[in-house]
């Protein structure tokens, strides 16, 4: 028994031995990385003089695109009309459909909901929009070009905001937390959505941030309530303004058609004189002139729709991009406006001789 013993004495000690070098050494306290320096408001200063003019440049960018397509859209609304609405309207048949139309309007006048000229508008409105906004629309979308335009200020703004805190080696926490203090988009109710510099940085892609979507849904609405003519929901001051003119020259006891009454006038009566034969022939002669006034009017809506389109800052293809820019414009007053220095500190640089006088002029500068 004791020679057992003596033979595993050496086994345990080496176990024992083993042990001891497997149990690890403590470990020193662990010590916290030190704080990062606080950063100096003139950076932060420059951080929003930076952040703004990146903003201006995507606004400058997004606005090129969109005035290039919408360029495009108003070349193809003018070609479409061209070859479809206007010889549509001139053609003699649609004038005398027209006085049909306006002669039945007036005979159910007492029984309609709408005036004679709202109802001719709103057919007048809807042949335009059948026969040219849509076809073009199918080519070029202003609603399209409004989120193609709003995405394209977005992703230039993120791309050029995200470097900033390495350009002025901000650690990126506080850089990150002052972009989340900056709001960037705040709709009013009833969508009532926010969403501050950091999301619109850094959300991807934008179309899941639902105050960016709501942006869009509410530029988009808004639009079609102003009725620039884009829709048939509202009448346009165009299609009103032709109505009445065709109401108040138009004749219907007396057979003068709707071609006549743009034309007015001998011409105008002869136009609906004589068989249908005839009637053609002389219309065709006077056609050129019916189309010569009625491209004038929509020469001069288009460009009115182009301009609403393109500068109304509550409607226009800008209008979300404008409210973004104009929130980071509140939020960073720094980036518009040079920083005003205590008068004490500009007076204490100053030369002797040079200390502002009367009328705040230097003494030297006199």
């Amino acid at each position: 028994m004791s020679l057992i013993v003596t033979q595993r004495f050496p086994i345990i000690l080496v176990m024992i031995a083993l042990a001891g070098c497997a149990t690890p050494p403590e470990r020193a306290p662990e010590v916290a990385p030190p704080a990062a320096p606080p950063v100096a408001a003139s950076t932060w200063r420059q951080v929003d003089s930076d952040i703004g003019a990146e903003s201006r440049a995507a606004t400058s960018a997004a606005r090129s695109f969109a005035h290039r397509e919408m360029e495009h859209w108003k070349q193809l609304a003018s070609q479409r009309a061209e070859a479809d609405f206007i010889p549509w309207f001139s053609s003699y048949w649609t004038q005398h459909w027209l006085s049909a139309k306006v002669a039945w309007y007036k005979m159910n006048a007492e029984e309609a909901s709408e005036p004679p000229v709202t109802r001719l508008a709103a057919y007048l409105q809807g042949q335009y929009h059948d026969r040219v906004l849509a076809p073009v629309a199918r080519e070029v979308d202003p609603e399209t070009v409004r989120a193609q335009a709003t995405k394209l200020y977005v992703r230039q703004l993120s791309e050029q905001v995200r470097p900033i805190a390495r350009r002025y080696g901000i650690p990126q926490g506080q850089f990150e937390r002052r972009l989340k203090d900056i709001p960037a988009i705040t709709l009013a109710p009833p969508a009532a959505d926010t969403a501050s510099l950091y999301q619109i940085v850094y959300s991807e892609p934008i179309d899941s941030l639902p105050a960016y979507a709501a942006l869009i849904r509410q530029g988009r609405e808004a639009a079609a309530n102003a009725g620039a003519g884009l829709s048939k929901k509202r009448i346009s001051p165009v299609a009103q303004r032709v109505s009445e003119k065709l109401l108040d020259r138009l004749a219907i006891s007396g057979g003068t058609s709707a071609a006549s009454a743009l034309i007015g006038g001998i011409a105008g009566t002869v136009i609906s004189i004589g068989a249908a034969g005839v009637g053609v022939m002389l219309h065709e002669a006077e056609r050129p002139n019916i189309e010569a006034q009625l491209r004038e009017t929509l020469n001069a809506a288009m460009d009115d729709m182009w301009h609403i389109l393109m500068e109304d800052p509550n409607t226009g293809m800008m209008a979300g991009i404008y409210d973004i820019a104009d929130q980071i414009e509140k939020s960073t007053p720094q980036t518009f406006t040079q920083p005003v220095e205590p008068a004490w500190e500009t007076q204490e640089r100053l030369l002797p001789d040079e200390a502002p006088g009367e009328n705040g002029v230097g003494k030297g500068s006199r």
